[in-house]
């Protein structure tokens, strides 16, 4: 149904979410006929759900407010440049600033380089901006 158009391999299988009331049967069911399972945290638990929490607001903060989102079309535009992004080319500073997709084996840190030895990659129309070595 809701996520009939995404590849099979995005789909959601699990929902991680609190005990807030906009999460009524109605729309729980919609989702579970999508074959999606609901895990509800703890009453009183805040600290269960930081690593989403923390995800939305700098998803927010970083992307979204920077943008009016036109439709669902645009925003899922939005969100695909920014989850590509953030998995495969923002550093993390958990995982000593690497990239949750990691370093190719071929990349080494260059003895001598230049400034113009360096390019710069855009995305989201320079919002989000990646900087590496040009190739050899």
């Amino acid at each position: 149904m809701i996520f009939d158009e995404e590849p099979t391999e995005n789909k959601p299988t699990h929902i991680v979410r609190d005990r807030d009331s906009k999460f009524d049967s109605k729309f729980c069911s919609i989702l579970e006929n999508d074959g999606i399972e609901f895990k509800v945290i703890a009453p009183r638990a805040p600290d269960m759900n930081p690593f989403a929490e923390a995800w939305v607001q700098r998803t927010k903060h970083e992307v979204l407010n920077n943008f009016i989102v036109l439709g669902e079309k645009h925003l899922r535009f939005l969100l695909k440049e920014w989850l590509t992004y953030y998995h495969e080319l923002r550093p993390h500073q958990g995982l000593g600033n690497v990239p949750i997709a990691g370093i190719p084996e071929e990349a080494e840190c260059p003895v001598d380089f230049q400034s113009e030895d360096i390019v710069c990659h855009h995305r989201l129309g320079g919002l989000l901006k990646h900087y590496e070595r040009k190739a050899a």
